[in-house]
């Protein structure tokens, strides 16, 4: 049987790598802008690009960073906000295509297995398919302002099947807010944009503990109406 502290070993130094990456990140942005700007401009985006397939990248480190070089004057506003929304709108839309691959059918068959335990039919999936059609234009908005939250609100929009360019629309709106704010921000405080990270900290848990209250009340209301459904039928 192998031994779980020897499987472990490789998960801890990919994790002390990773941690290793995100802390030299800023510096190899600085390294590209001083060799050229337009270097400088690719890897921002490109970081912008990888925090959103990576979810331990926060954007609160890279976008401010960009927002201080604006301030020196080594980069523009106007492209640093562009290259770091297209990287942003890029990486949701990744996981939005790994939630359309997952799709109906697998959703389907996932809950003829085990939705009777939850309670769960597959007339439950249509009629979340139809709430979401309704409010998840702004879900995806206002879930691309709330950090944890950012990259994961693009799987459930492509489980749901949400209409592609709706997504886009959306990821693309609420990503150049977003965005926009923390290069400003980051303009702002200068050498401290570093602090970011730690002033927001509170706002994405309230908010993320926020999202997750109202998840569990949908969840607790599904679960009780089918559970109402089941008992009239017998």
């Amino acid at each position: 049987m192998p031994d779980p502290a020897a499987l472990g070993q490789p998960i801890q130094q990919l994790i002390a790598a990773l941690g290793h990456w995100i802390v030299e990140l800023p510096g190899f942005i600085e390294a590209a802008v001083e060799r050229d700007p337009r270097l400088g401009y690719l890897a921002l985006g490109l970081a912008m690009l990888l925090e959103n397939l990576i979810p331990p990248i926060p954007s609160e480190l890279i976008q401010p960073l960009g927002g201080f070089l604006v301030q020196q004057g080594r980069l523009q506003l106007l492209p640093v906000i562009l290259v770091g929304t297209a990287g942003t709108v890029l990486g949701a839309w990744f996981w939005y295509w790994v939630g359309r691959w997952i799709g109906e059918a697998r959703l389907i068959a996932w809950i003829g297995r085990h939705g009777s335990r939850l309670g769960i039919g597959v007339g439950d999936l249509a009629r979340s398919r139809a709430w979401f059609s309704r409010y998840g234009v702004g879900l995806v908005f206002w879930g691309r302002m709330v950090p944890g939250l950012r990259t994961l609100i693009s799987v459930p929009a492509g489980l749901e099947a949400m209409p592609q360019a709706s997504f886009l629309l959306a990821t693309a709106a609420g990503s150049a807010i977003w965005v926009t704010a923390l290069t400003l921000a980051g303009r702002g405080l200068g050498a401290g944009y570093g602090q970011l990270g730690r002033l927001l900290a509170p706002y994405g848990q309230a908010a993320k503990l926020l999202l997750l209250a109202l998840a569990l009340l949908a969840a607790g209301l599904l679960l009780w109406r089918s559970r109402r459904r089941v008992k009239a039928a017998d």
